[in-house]
């Protein structure tokens, strides 16, 4: 029985870490719930452009992770980094609640978003795997309810900010992230001492106030640039390109240096990363193509209440807040007992349950009313398949990097995880553009867009299970690779290491 509750006996730093990500997050998603339908309603974007920019926006979230992962490691040292981009994410949020209908404040306050993103963002969770020894069974365990966190905060905004914003104003809407933030930092501030003795080597050693100077100019620099970025999509697109290209290089040149089973791991890392992407693609669905589909063609009620059409983003962090302590404590049992599922097959199950979240739209749409408007039911359902499948591939990536990846290079890798978000933001936007109503007819009825989304949905569900298919061919092979022992030679002779 005691094993039962193992997951939830973590190092002290954990429930520090824990708290200043929901807090991060709720920020962050609150943000999110508003901003593909603000962009339309308020700066007047169509939907293809709407989804085309917050698929930009994304990219840049997520692709300057890696960025923050390299000064944490190198520079000025995880928690440095941690706490300076919760505060450039805090001018951020403050920027957008000032913003209205100014574009290029809108693309400041975006662009301050995205790059205090960055620097926080693989931070806390580089922090996190060095709670663990090598070898930990509660590393997997630890993740999940590290993830579980992520989507606490993201389940509170996505269910209040649309009511603040509909009631008081967009103003108001942003201005709770500002809250989110104001607390994540309360909070680092009154338990810091719990983590004193942890972080990267930077962390140990004062900071020249040169080396300090030259990084908080870059960030101001790069809030600038990344505005201009969000203004110029074509640059966007390129710069993410440069920036993959780059990361890949460094991957691959780490590859090449290392020999054995670290290199064999690392290889395995790539694949599983590569493999992410597709998942990703489906998951940035939800904030733009699934998101409209709610709005559109979604019966506005749960459980006999009417919500607004919003709100169905919550779904998502809900199932994820149920789901978590279950594979949380079922990751924890499998492994005592020695019959864990592989990474790979965890990913590739993920992947299927993914695909199986967009095949059951299509379905519920030949059960549609006679106004084109689709029981709130079936998307409940959607979210559920989405949600598991999200736990068992985003949800360890994170696990994976601490697992597969040498310690020395966690940040960077962490990093370089964040960044199959970013390439599969672009791709993401660029498809739910196809859910766009035609230019000039904005004002479709629900009967138009039904089939469309249904065609939409069905297309990429159907590829979805394709992909989900050669990862579960594949993973047996992944997993040899991962638990493969090195061979030295010995006096002429073979012995395992």
């Amino acid at each position: 029985m005691s094993q039962s509750f193992n997951v939830l006996k973590q190092p002290k730093p954990f429930y520090m870490i824990f708290f200043i990500e929901l807090w991060e997050r709720f920020g962050y998603y609150g943000l999110q719930a508003l901003l593909a339908v603000y962009f339309v309603r308020m700066l007047g974007m169509p939907e293809t452009e709407s989804f085309v920019t917050f698929g930009a926006f994304s990219a840049l979230v997520y692709g300057l992770v890696a960025i923050g992962g390299f000064l944490g490691d190198k520079v000025l040292g995880t928690k440095r980094t941690m706490l300076l981009g919760a505060i450039v994410l805090t001018i951020g949020y403050v920027l957008m609640t000032m913003a209205g209908e100014n574009r290029s404040l809108v693309y400041l306050a975006l662009g301050s978003i995205a790059v205090g993103n960055g620097l926080f963002k693989a931070n806390p969770s580089s922090l996190l795997a060095k709670c663990y020894g090598e070898g930990d069974q509660r590393l997997d365990g630890a993740f999940t309810m590290y993830y579980m966190s992520v989507n606490i905060g993201s389940m509170v905004s996505m269910v209040a900010v649309p009511y603040i914003a509909d009631a008081y104003g967009w103003s108001m809407g942003f201005l709770t992230s500002v809250i989110g933030l104001a607390v994540a930092l309360v909070n680092y501030v009154l338990t810091r001492h719990w983590v004193a003795d942890m972080g990267s080597e930077p962390d140990f050693r004062p900071v020249p106030f040169s080396t300090f100077a030259l990084v908080v100019a870059g960030v101001v620099a790069a809030c600038f640039v990344c505005a201009w970025i969000l203004d110029h999509l074509t640059v966007a697109h390129l710069l993410l390109a440069v920036v993959g290209a780059v990361v890949l290089l460094i991957f691959l040149k780490e590859i090449l240096a290392s020999a054995g089973a670290e290199r064999r791991k690392m290889v395995v890392a790539l694949i599983l990363m590569i493999q992410a992407i597709a998942f990703f693609v489906l998951y940035m669905q939800m904030p733009t193509s699934l998101n409209f589909f709610a709005i559109n063609n979604v019966e506005p009620t749960l459980l006999g209440i009417t919500v607004n059409p919003l709100t169905f983003q919550s779904l998502n962090p809900f199932w994820i807040m149920v789901a978590s302590p279950v594979l949380a404590y079922l990751y924890n049992r499998s492994g005592s007992n020695g019959k864990d599922l592989s990474m790979p097959t965890k990913f590739a199950l993920g992947m299927l349950c993914s695909a199986g979240s967009f095949m059951v739209l299509p379905l519920a749409i030949q059960f549609a009313n006679e106004q084109g408007m689709v029981s709130s039911n079936w998307i409940v359902l959607s979210y559920l398949f989405q949600s598991i499948g999200e736990l068992m591939i985003s949800g360890l990536g994170l696990s994976m990097v601490a697992q597969l990846v040498p310690e020395r290079l966690h940040g960077f890798i962490m990093g370089a995880w964040f960044l199959t978000t970013s390439a599969a933001s672009v791709l993401a936007g660029f498809l739910a553009g196809f859910t766009a109503p035609p230019a000039g007819d904005q004002a479709s009825s629900a009967l138009q867009t039904l089939p469309i989304y249904g065609h939409f949905f069905e297309t990429i569900g159907l590829i979805a299970v394709g992909i989900a298919l050669v990862m579960l061919i594949t993973a047996p092979w992944l997993n040899r690779m991962i638990e493969a022992k090195d061979e030295i030679e010995i006096g002429g002779e073979l012995a395992k290491a």
